[in-house]
């Protein structure tokens, strides 16, 4: 069995974990003593041999993200950070940020060291005001200890950093739309290119970055960038927070190094809940494409899951057992992302709305077996049509249902999902009345 690697959640569980007093008794801050000694060329090139890739979910190389800015001009740069976590299933980063959020600040010391960035903005998700004020406390302590502000640590560098609430999209999650946003404006995606590495925030050069990507930064640099290679996958490099939620016996956060498989982190927690079996699961949240049981051992990495089938995002491991329906989890999926859509482009605005529509159906019983091949017509119609990410999310969860599961959706043609899955033996989903349902 692949063992964890607790390193940013190496001290969640002391009392008072979130304080710099704790972080720096853990080394924290060395990092960054060393970053200000060194050129920053040599960080961005240190990031790069690291092989660290995004943790948002793209898995783009971060180090390549950084060297894609234009040559300084004399104006400002910008170092935003991503942190409007809400994907569903998907829950990392929030965690990180009430438990350890020093090792967040100081990577966005370091980071925009490396990158000439003297202003850096937190853009985090509204409606989690208990991280917003632990992030503003963060911010707070390390200004009054010297690692951020002017002329930080005596080396002459300035940086100032903003955390920066949003209004609770999950459009905002897409890096432009949280451009956008964060300069005052309705959180829409802008046309590409150009790319905010040349326009970004305020039509400046702009680096977004994930909130675990940033963190992973100071134990790289405190500990190399071979260390870092070293564990993973030959081209997935290092480790990661795996969130795992749903039927499993001990739920929560798995830090490991990518390439392990479900079945380990499974046994680590206890395995799927006593006396039942694994159905199906998301490996990266509620946008990817879905696994079923005979998934368990594809390591999670990047380039196994895509083989797969899937993608791995960001490593929400959604567990779903027998008793529940997947038209219905499906179905409520479905309503999110019909909900979330900004409205911007056809495809994705359309095509959801009437996503919506015949999920709801065929989770009724309501529907018929031309409904699911219009469902699947209607995915390829939004399927790298639509303007973001947002579509494309939309149809994983359908168009990998309807692979794995069709005969579930021809039952949903003739039968509500509550006489093939009773109330009573589903926990996850509760059923409400079914004079409600069918009204």
């Amino acid at each position: 069995m692949t063992d964890l690697t607790p390193i940013l959640t190496e001290f969640w569980d002391h009392p008072n974990s979130w304080t710099l007093e704790t972080y720096e008794d853990k080394q924290g801050y060395q990092a960054l003593r060393k970053a200000l000694a060194m050129p920053a060329a040599d960080l961005v090139q240190m990031t790069k041999d690291s092989g660290l890739r995004g943790r948002g979910g793209a898995g783009f190389p971060t180090g390549m993200k950084w060297g894609f800015l234009p040559p300084p001009d004399g104006g400002p740069r910008y170092l935003v950070v991503n942190a409007d976590e809400s994907e569903p299933g998907t829950c990392k980063d929030i965690p990180l940020m009430m438990a350890a959020p020093q090792f967040l600040i100081e990577g966005v010391a370091i980071t925009s060291y490396a990158i000439g960035c003297n202003h850096a903005f937190i853009y985090l998700r509204g409606e989690v005001v208990h991280v917003y004020r632990r992030l503003l406390r963060a911010v707070e302590e390390a200004y009054a200890a010297g690692y951020l502000g002017k002329d930080i640590l005596g080396t002459g560098f300035d940086l100032d950093v903003t955390v920066h609430a949003g209004a609770g999209a999950y459009i905002c999650g897409e890096e432009t739309a949280l451009l956008d946003s964060l300069e005052g404006r309705r959180g829409q995606p802008r046309l590409k290119p150009p790319f905010p590495a040349v326009a970004g925030l305020y039509a400046r050069p702009t680096v977004v970055n994930n909130v675990e990507s940033i963190a992973s930064i100071p134990p790289i640099l405190s500990r190399g960038a071979d260390w870092f290679a070293d564990m993973g996958t030959e081209k997935s490099q290092g480790f990661g927070i795996f969130s795992l939620s749903g039927h499993v016996t001990r739920p929560g956060q798995y830090e490991a190094p990518l390439g392990i498989t479900l079945r380990e982190l499974v046994d680590m927690a206890g395995g799927i809940r006593e006396g039942h079996r694994l159905k199906f699961w998301t490996p990266g949240g509620s946008s990817t494409p879905i696994f079923t049981d005979a998934h368990w051992d594809v390591p999670l990495d990047f380039e196994s899951v895509a083989a797969a089938g899937s993608m791995l995002g960001t490593r929400a491991l959604q567990i779903f057992d027998e008793t529940v329906s997947v038209v219905r989890a499906v179905s409520r999926w479905t309503d999110f992302y019909a909900h979330e859509s900004c409205g911007k482009c056809t495809p994705c605005r359309e095509g959801t709305f009437w996503l919506k529509q015949i999920m709801t159906r065929l989770e009724h019983g309501q529907g018929t077996q031309e409904d699911i091949d219009k469902l699947v017509d209607i995915c390829d119609n939004i399927l790298g049509r639509s303007f973001c990410a947002l579509g494309d999310g939309a149809t994983s969860p359908i168009t990998s249902a309807v692979q794995y599961f069709r005969e579930e959706f021809g039952a949903g043609t003739s039968q509500p999902w509550w006489e093939l899955f009773p109330p009573e033996k589903s926990v996850l989903f509760p059923v409400r009345a079914k004079e409600t349902v069918s009204a």
